[in-house]
């Protein structure tokens, strides 16, 4: 379904941290001076009272949400994919659910690690894209595999693990299904995207 911009159609609303339980600003301060809050995340501000999506909905599980903190930085930080690629998967995976608001925040980190934005541009439409160099159409293919069929072939396999060891299609297995759980967790709130941001389509 699409999101609705209004803030006021969010399904849980922002706490504060003097509403916050014990549990919940252990999480809080966690995620403050954690690594996520030094790379300009919308959800997670300097200074902030309150958290932003997702961190804001996972408040309210509070014991699970640190644990997927620890889970999240890793796979943000320390993957073994390259960095750029790491997040070419994740827009993979923000493209196959629609999930508005992680594709916005993830294309701006995507173009800043250096992906191609013309890749960017065709998955946006929900086309394959042209020109991608071997390791981008490694990534893709054993993604874009995994969301649609819930498997992935020999040969896409083989061509990850050519690329970057078992370790690698660990991480990238763990990635996707980690922005799954993000993406389902922003649709289901309808995190809403800034106003000047122009959806990516339905597919």
């Amino acid at each position: 379904m699409s999101q609705s911009k209004p803030n006021d159609q969010q399904r849980f609303k922002r706490l504060l941290v003097d509403e916050m339980s014990v549990d919940q600003k252990k999480y809080f301060d966690g995620l403050m001076s954690g690594r996520v809050s030094g790379t300009g995340s919308k959800g997670v501000v300097q200074g902030a009272t309150s958290l932003g999506a997702p961190f804001n909905v996972l408040l309210r599980s509070p014991v699970l949400a640190e644990r997927l903190r620890m889970v999240g930085e890793y796979l943000r930080f320390d993957s073994s994919i390259p960095k750029h690629l790491n997040e070419w998967a994740i827009l993979i995976t923000a493209r196959t659910w629609t999930a508005q608001y992680e594709w916005h925040a993830h294309l701006r980190l995507a173009l800043k690690e250096g992906l191609n934005p013309d890749l960017a541009a065709a998955l946006a439409q929900g086309q394959r894209p042209k020109n991608m160099q071997a390791d981008e159409e490694a990534v893709y293919n054993f993604c874009h595999e995994l969301h649609e069929t819930h498997q992935v072939s020999d040969q896409h396999y083989k061509a990850v693990v050519d690329l970057f060891g078992e370790q690698g299609a660990v991480d990238l297995m763990v990635v996707s299904g980690y922005y799954v759980m993000v993406s389902m967790v922003l649709n289901v709130n309808r995190t809403p995207l800034p106003e000047e941001v122009a959806p990516i389509p339905e597919l």
